[in-house]
């Protein structure tokens, strides 16, 4: 997964921001899955594309000092870095291509957010997940299902939701031109049945609204400007005139849904 085939560079000033909105909306989520998993005392657990430090802390307080945590990414921010210690470990790591961290396992959880839609070799980034899940350890995965619920804005009764909506799908056509499955979050469960796991079961979180929404539009918008002028899928002036109607709070802003899947390591 290279600058190239990754749309969004966490090396980017508004990254910080993006990832800690999709902290905000998704972390509740994410430790709801966790905690019902078990994950607890002694726990050794592999956060797979990290981005920020919140998902790895949360794990760490769970697997106490007894426990590991490590945290990877492809490129590791200075927040994420900074979560080093105790429990945690953050290294610099490929899921798709590196071989995977052995050292460190088995491990009884491994858990990947919005990382796997993006990589080009999804399947052999899932096998290397599963290989280092000890017997009974558990793999959660959660991504985004852009097509199963494509509006920016779902009660559009004006120009502007209108123009959220159409600046959405000018970013849903950025990210399939790199290669982003539009609809890989259905899936999941399919594809952990056939990857060999077992009690394989999955739901779906759908944000209609958040306070942290208008952030991680503004993130988004501002880190994809240029590109989406430079592809004709949107104006200058539109962009600005969009920017500033999420300011102003007029907009109920939606995200996909997030679907996560989790099955066991037979």
């Amino acid at each position: 997964m290279d600058d190239k085939g990754y749309l969004f560079d966490n090396r980017a000033v508004e990254a910080g921001a993006r990832i800690a909105a999709l902290s905000a909306i998704f972390d509740p989520i994410t430790f709801r899955h966790v905690d019902a998993l078990g994950m607890g005392r002694g726990a050794r657990c592999w956060e797979v594309g990290a981005g920020g430090p919140s998902v790895p802390r949360g794990l760490a307080e769970r697997v106490g000092a007894e426990g590991r945590v490590l945290a990877t990414d492809l490129e590791v921010s200075p927040a994420l870095a900074g979560a080093a210690g105790g429990a945690i470990e953050v290294r610099r790591h490929d899921v798709a291509r590196d071989p995977p961290p052995r050292d460190l396992g088995p491990f009884d959880l491994v858990h990947a957010r919005l990382v796997l839609v993006h990589l080009p070799d999804r399947e052999r980034a899932l096998r290397a997940m599963i290989d280092v899940l000890r017997p009974s350890g558990w793999l959660l995965v959660e991504d985004a299902d852009p097509a199963l619920q494509p509006a920016s804005v779902i009660d559009a009764v004006d120009d502007e939701a209108v123009l959220a909506n159409r600046l959405r799908n000018g970013f849903r056509t950025l990210l399939a031109e790199r290669g982003v499955d539009l609809a890989y979050g259905r899936k999941l469960p399919r594809l952990l049945r056939a990857a060999g796991l077992a009690d394989v079961a999955a739901d779906a979180y759908f944000p209609i609204t958040h306070p942290a929404c208008a952030t991680l539009e503004t993130a988004t918008v501002t880190m994809l400007r240029d590109q989406l002028v430079a592809r004709g899928l949107a104006t200058t002036e539109e962009l600005e005139r969009h920017l500033a109607n999420v300011a102003a709070g007029r907009l109920d802003l939606a995200q996909p849904p997030l679907i996560s899947a989790w099955g066991r390591r037979p």
